[in-house]
């Protein structure tokens, strides 16, 4: 580690303390849960940071980035254009969760849907989707798992195209993956499609055309926007597979992943996501310290440690569309600060 990057850990735990000494000391009841993390380097596909990697767990609506690359596949290869027009079907709009609402009377070109599904997580726009992309939900579903075994995600099935929970409410009748997994399905997608073009969308109007007015959409990720460089890809929430998180961003020309999935906050309470992003602005930027370190084994590659508070980022506003993310923002200018993270057990 050179003389600056010890400075700056320096830096950090100085500043750590301080803000320590004004918010208080966190006592045992701010620690929090997750299932499994992983921070990886974009360009080469180095694992700079994991705990817990393979951990098998429901990805939620981050489902729908396997969503995206399979449409992703059908528009390369001349099956699809961005320009098809999708007529909505019954099924479609009797999706529940998050939604744009579709009505069976409507249609809407496959680009606007796929940033409904992208921006807003739209359950029946990802529905729609897949049912234009290959016939019928089933049949997508396939292609899903195919790619899936494609990019060697050999812990991954999925079984829906949105990441709702099945019916049954058991884990293993849903979609499953592992943090491992889904950043190879990140890689793919930075290097092979233009999901950063979706992803990095903060707000957007979907409907122009409806009588009763467009929607306002807000992307889920909270991270947009606040922190420097991140520019995808995609939240995911439900009561099983807790609070989810595939972020990337790019500084200097380097670019990390990071994905945590099976996030809570203190003693397992829902928290709308505030640790998670805590926890990824900490990875982040301790992926971006490998990369610049010269001698990245050093690091420490637990993540028992206390979380870092980053002094640039002052408030994280949390989505307002249930059922992913809602919440109250804090007051201006408070910084969050959570104590040690520790695995599930």
């Amino acid at each position: 580690m050179t003389k600056f990057h010890r400075f700056l850990a320096l830096l950090c735990f100085l500043l750590s303390c301080l803000y320590g000494q004004v918010l208080g000391k966190a006592s045992s009841s701010t620690q929090s849960v997750y299932s499994g993390l992983i921070v990886i380097d974009a360009a080469t596909g180095r694992v700079l940071v994991e705990d817990n990697a393979d951990d098998v767990s429901p990805p939620a609506s981050m489902t729908k980035l396997m969503t995206f690359a399979v449409v992703a596949d059908k528009i390369a290869s001349g099956a699809l254009t961005r320009e098809t027009l999708v007529k909505i079907t019954n099924e479609d709009s009797k999706i529940g969760g998050t939604q744009v609402y579709l009505d069976a009377r409507e249609t809407f070109s496959l680009d606007e849907l796929l940033y409904a599904m992208m921006i807003q997580s739209a359950n029946d726009a990802a529905h729609a989707v897949a049912r234009i992309s290959a016939g019928s939900v089933e049949a997508f579903v396939g292609l899903m798992n195919a790619k899936a075994q494609e990019l060697g995600m050999t812990h991954t099935t999925f079984r829906s195209p949105h990441g709702l929970p099945p019916s049954s409410r058991h884990k293993a009748d849903g979609d499953l993956t592992t943090p491992r997994d889904y950043a190879l399905l990140c890689r793919y997608l930075l290097g092979h499609t233009n999901v950063l073009q979706y992803s990095s969308v903060q707000h957007r109007d979907f409907g122009l055309n409806r009588k009763q007015g467009p929607q306002h959409m807000k992307n889920h990720n909270n991270l947009l926007g606040k922190v420097a460089g991140v520019d995808g890809l995609k939240t995911g929430y439900t009561a099983s597979a807790g609070y989810c998180l595939s972020a990337t961003a790019e500084r200097r020309g380097r670019r990390v992943i990071v994905v945590i999935m099976g996030s809570f906050g203190p003693n397992g309470q829902r928290d709308l996501g505030k640790t998670r992003d805590l926890k990824a602005i900490e990875l982040i930027e301790r992926g971006f310290t490998a990369l610049a370190s010269s001698l990245p084994n050093n690091l420490p590659t637990t993540v028992n440690s206390p979380t870092a508070v980053i002094p640039t980022v002052k408030t994280l506003e949390s989505a307002g569309s249930a059922p992913e993310q809602s919440s109250t923002p804090p007051a201006d200018g408070f910084t969050f600060r959570v104590g040690p993270l520790v695995k599930k057990p």
